[in-house]
């Protein structure tokens, strides 16, 4: 019995690199002769300052969406705020004679993060399956327009036990590798496709020539034969 079963695969050749925000705290000046008020787009739940030459005052019971910071001589602090929502702000404070600056108006952008990794956590699993669930789409769409598009590169053809595999076509398309290959059986037996091991073979240069296999997980595997369609992730 004769079966056709074209497969259109793609090999995850990608490098994906995750790299943590870095943030530049600004520094804001103080003395103890002035108020420097701090203005912030949420009521202020906490505020913390890292020295005690350094005094960071707020309503406490009301949660004002102002405070007052002074500062006496001494080492360079920090300043720790946090709103209600739990938007977390920080800022390096330094003391000054001279002050040029008396109001400082913050937007929610200057926030360096939320202090309910919980939530953000989440919100990003969310985006990354939505991530995930598009990408399948896009697989599915386009390893189905490289079978309907029956382009071939030429005759790269095996043959074992009345089974044939070809290489129809090999696509690049956005850092990712498609090949698109045609299994023929002409054997007695009815075969069905349970998975597929694929390698790089690299052939090091030099008088003592050796290969080298190194194996390639798919990421996709998306076939038709004549019942119907499968993807396989």
């Amino acid at each position: 019995m004769k079966h056709l079963i074209f497969i259109s695969l793609l090999l995850f050749v990608s490098i994906l690199t995750t790299a943590q925000p870095s943030f530049r705290l600004d520094t804001i000046y103080a003395n103890d002769q002035k108020n420097v008020a701090l203005f912030f787009p949420e009521p202020i739940r906490q505020g913390i300052t890292g020295s005690e030459n350094f005094v960071f005052t707020y309503n406490r019971e009301k949660g004002q969406y102002f405070g007052l910071l002074q500062a006496e001589p001494g080492k360079e602090s920090n300043l720790l705020v946090v709103n209600r929502n739990g938007s977390v702000f920080s800022y390096i404070i330094k003391y000054r004679e001279q002050l040029t600056k008396l109001n400082y108006f913050i937007p929610m952008s200057s926030s360096i993060g939320n202090e309910r990794p919980i939530a953000n956590d989440s919100l990003e699993v969310a985006n990354s399956k939505s991530s995930i669930a598009n990408k399948h789409r896009y697989y599915d769409r386009f390893c189905s327009y490289l079978l309907d598009r029956k382009q071939r590169i030429g005759r790269l053809k095996k043959r074992k036990e009345g089974v044939a595999l070809s290489v129809e076509n090999i696509v690049f398309d956005k850092d990712e590798l498609y090949f698109v290959i045609q299994i023929t059986n002409n054997s007695s037996l009815d075969y069905d496709l349970n998975f597929l091991n694929l390698s790089i073979e690299t052939r090091q240069k030099g008088k003592k020539k050796s290969l080298q296999k190194c194996k390639r997980p798919s990421k996709c595997i998306f076939y038709e034969n004549r019942v119907g369609y499968n993807l396989a992730v």
